[in-house]
């Protein structure tokens, strides 16, 4: 694996490297996790197409399109690295077989808001839409190039109007075989990523920022959004956002998530879950590994809907739904200025705990496993630094906390508990829910 330019950031931010024969880390040498099945290799690139542009803004869709059919199969795209480049067309990229696409330039997204809202691509889960899906078979992404989405338009609409449908930067949709990075991405509407009916990706070396520059934030900004998809690989990457640095949604298995550091985000989160009822959510077999997340609101966290209608926003409502979490293990992680070390809730978008207790989740959570974290968090819980909230518990179980050395601004170190069994705890519960 050859050193990017994500990676080298990471060097200089003291976090350890999945590189073979070279790992660093802030104190100690970590070494990196294994995928949970070994990806397949891509086939031989035997001829090269380099995509035009106009060169003036307008739309260049045509040529990306016109470049990617002539060498599917084979071959390698190239953005040439002093072009810029338009896009203001919805690009259907599922057909993709045996070719990379070297990302060198910059390639913009237009800040047409009717278009995009009529035309992007619909996906079933929270209203979510993409600029484009790419997938396919055996297909890699890299370059150390920018995407960008405009997003400073869509931040200031959404303030106006929560329900409307702002696009997602990077669709990967139906891809079976491939890696993704070194990219940078900028200034999403939404999420960054999404990664959907998915199998044996990587994710190396990307590298997220984006913030509003007017008084309307940068919401919903989540890093990645794994969805229906197995054996995703995301590392050595660097994320600035504003809500969860990664989330495993439905039906996320086999999940490594290792060497990130995320900052402002809502933590490394499984769900949301059991949101719409009826529908079955599982999430299983996921490993998070030497992470270090900086002013944040949550590092490890779990979010269930209860099993009564919940209203978390005015875009967001849910509960009822099925499933299960299990065997999730965050492992060596590090927080600074976190407001949760670890958050575990069964009763996401319920604020009244005894309805919450009175309806249980549906959704089960069972063998969740916290080791090795360490550091301080911010005062806003203090003298608290995680919450383990379960709605009953008969639907959460084997809940395990150990060696959690992370303190609040005050040296205390409180957890607030519910349901849970603190006999598998390595932290004091101090008061509940």
């Amino acid at each position: 694996m050859k050193l990017t330019q994500a990676t080298t950031l990471l060097l200089s931010l003291g976090l350890s490297l999945p590189v073979e024969g070279f790992s660093l880390s802030r104190t100690n040498a970590v070494a990196p996790k294994p995928p949970f099945r070994p990806l397949p290799a891509s086939s031989p690139r035997h001829r090269t197409c380099h995509v035009k542009t106009n060169g003036d803004g307008t739309d260049d869709a045509e040529y990306i399109l016109a470049a990617l059919k002539k060498c599917n199969n084979g071959g390698k795209v190239i953005f040439d690295a002093d072009k810029e480049y338009t896009i203001g067309t919805a690009l259907d990229m599922t057909f993709l077989k045996h070719i990379d696409l070297e990302i060198l330039g910059k390639i913009t997204f237009t800040a047409d808001t009717d278009y995009w809202q009529e035309n992007s691509f619909k996906h079933t889960f929270q209203n979510a839409t993409t600029f484009f899906n790419l997938g396919g078979t055996d297909v890699n992404v890299y370059g150390g190039g920018e995407l960008n989405g405009n997003g400073q338009v869509w931040y200031d609409l959404y303030a106006q109007d929560p329900l409307i449908l702002r696009p997602i930067l990077v669709g990967i949709i139906g891809l079976h075989g491939g890696t993704i990075g070194p990219l940078k991405l900028r200034y999403s509407p939404q999420w960054y990523q999404l990664v959907a009916n998915s199998s044996d990706v990587l994710f190396d070396g990307i590298d997220i920022s984006g913030y509003s520059s007017s008084k309307n934030e940068a919401k919903n900004t989540d890093g990645w959004d794994t969805y229906r998809s197995s054996n995703i690989i995301i590392q050595n990457s660097v994320i600035n956002n504003g809500d969860d640095c990664v989330s495993f949604k439905p039906n996320s298995t086999e999940i490594l998530v290792q060497n990130l550091h995320c900052n402002g985000s809502h933590g490394i989160s499984v769900g949301s879950l059991g949101q719409y009822e009826g529908e079955v959510d599982i999430v299983q077999n996921v490993l998070v590994h030497n992470i270090s997340m900086y002013n944040a609101s949550d590092m490890a966290r779990i979010k269930v809907w209860p099993g009564l209608p919940s209203a978390m926003s005015e875009d967001l409502q849910g509960g009822g739904g099925l499933g299960s979490v299990q065997n999730i293990t965050y492992d060596n992680m590090y927080v600074e200025n976190v407001d949760w070390a670890i958050e575990v809730t069964q009763c996401y978008g319920q604020k009244n705990q005894t309805l919450c207790n009175q309806f249980p989740s549906n959704l089960t959570i069972s063998d969740v496993y916290f080791n090795d974290l360490k550091g301080v968090t911010s005062k806003k819980h203090d003298p608290n630094v995680g919450t383990i909230i379960c709605s009953s518990p008969d639907v959460c179980s084997g809940i395990h906390a150990t060696n959690i050395d992370v303190k609040s601004p005050s040296g205390k170190s409180g957890f607030v508990c519910t349901n849970v069994d603190e006999t598998l705890l390595d932290v004091e519960c101090t008061s509940s829910s």
